[in-house]
């Protein structure tokens, strides 16, 4: 049923009640401003999400005994909240996320979310961001939409329809935009040392940031490119117009993009905009091993923290506080390792805190958290150089970690190298 504000949508809300959050660039941080305030008057409500944005009113202290936050992914708006206590991670990998709810180990009983007007038909879409939300809406009792004539029309899992909804209301805000990074020097050489390792035909995945945008600003001499990926951002809209992304090597959705979200400038959000040839899937699919070993030469580029002599990647905490998630990181590096010519790289600036950390260090602080583990490590890349680690010893690995560490830390490794873990070449 169609209802004026958002308050009056969400007072359908009860005490004890678990709720789902869409999120990404397609959270509706309006209706969370409005639960915010329907919140003080119920009691021990919990809103499940992955990363928000510009969800901060939930971190009110006000809100204590009343609303309380439980995410997949920490993100700027929720990482004071969860390192404090007040709110709460859990570690799960983002394919998994769907499962839980499907099979009723995660109770949702409300899905909020954001979508886009309605066609002739009455089907709405989630636009920007399918996730985990296509999961959580057909495992809740109700689903309570704002409709936003903002919101991009998307295609492939996003479409819901009117009648689905207990109630909506009409609501234009902005959707949140993530402009790319300026680069610079580190950022850059990473860039040009992950292109190095891209071929002709390669399907990849990337993130968001300077070191995937750095990376495909790299690529523009490359041929017949594809794209599977959990996310995809601005730096690939230069290569699609040259004609560098074809998607024509892939096996799974030859022709098309595949991503289940996505987060950008305006200009992205307009690419996406009623596109066929970029289809919006539940991250179940786009994240599941079993589909991305089936397209050859899958390359797989992610981040992290610190990577420690041995291999062991952290990618979702600072020693014990949590920075981010688990995400889709493994994922990606399991089903790239599983393709037919795949591989997976994990790209970091070599150093921290204005160059006085070492990222590449003899052991990982305690409490890190390993994303990745030593086994299923393949390429690790700073802007020092090229690091391979598939089929290599404790030995040969910290040899060559060492060789692509800031110069700076060099002999404090090597020297660690043999103190911590016995190792000499």
């Amino acid at each position: 049923m169609l209802l004026q504000t958002p308050e009056q949508a969400l007072s359908l809300i009860q005490d004890n009640e678990t709720i789902w959050c869409h999120s990404m660039a397609a959270t509706p941080y309006a209706m969370l401003n409005a639960l915010a305030k329907v919140a003080l008057d119920k009691q021990n409500l919990t809103l499940l999400s992955l990363h928000t944005e510009h969800s901060e009113v939930l971190c009110s202290p006000e809100l204590a005994g009343h609303l309380r936050q439980r995410v997949f992914f920490v993100g700027r708006p929720t990482r004071p909240a969860v390192n404090c206590g007040s709110a709460d991670y859990v570690p799960a990998f983002l394919s998994e996320i769907p499962k839980m709810f499907r099979s009723g180990e995660q109770i949702v009983d409300t899905a909020i979310i954001q979508v886009s007007p309605p066609d002739k038909h009455g089907l709405c879409s989630l636009g920007v961001s399918v996730e985990a939300t296509r999961a959580a809406m057909q495992s809740a009792k109700k689903i309570i939409a704002q409709i936003n004539p903002n919101m991009p029309r998307t295609h492939g899992d996003s479409f819901v329809h009117l009648s689905d909804f207990a109630a909506y209301c009409e609501l234009e805000t902005a959707i949140p935009l993530h402009l790319p990074a300026t680069p610079d020097p580190v950022t850059s050489q990473i860039g040009r040392n992950v292109a190095s390792l891209v071929r002709d035909g390669d399907c990849l995945q990337m993130g968001i940031g300077a070191i995937p945008d750095a990376t495909l600003a790299c690529l523009h001499d490359r041929q017949h490119l594809g794209i599977h990926t959990e996310m995809f951002s601005d730096g690939v809209l230069p290569l699609l117009e040259k004609g560098v992304f074809t998607n024509r090597n892939k096996r799974k959705h030859p022709g098309k993009i595949v991503t289940t979200f996505a987060m950008g400038s305006q200009a992205l959000y307009d690419f996406v905009d009623d596109n066929p040839e970029v289809v919006f899937l539940d991250v179940a699919y786009t994240n599941d091993t079993s589909v991305i070993r089936q397209n050859p030469q899958v390359m797989a580029i992610n981040s992290a923290l610190q990577v420690d002599l041995s291999g062991q990647v952290c990618a979702d905490s600072l020693g014990t506080r949590i920075y981010s998630g688990v995400g889709g990181q493994m994922d990606f590096v399991r089903g790239a390792a599983l393709s037919d010519g795949g591989r997976s790289v994990i790209a970091l600036p070599a150093t921290a805190a204005g160059g006085t950390v070492s990222r590449i260090s003899s052991l990982l602080s305690p409490g890190a958290g390993v994303v990745t583990t030593r086994a299923h490590v393949h390429y690790i890349v700073t802007e020092y150089g090229v690091a391979n680690l598939r089929a290599r010893s404790l030995s040969e690995r910290a040899k060559a970690l060492i060789n692509i560490a800031a110069p700076q830390f060099r002999e404090q490794l090597t020297r660690e190298a043999f103190e911590d873990w016995g190792l000499r070449w």
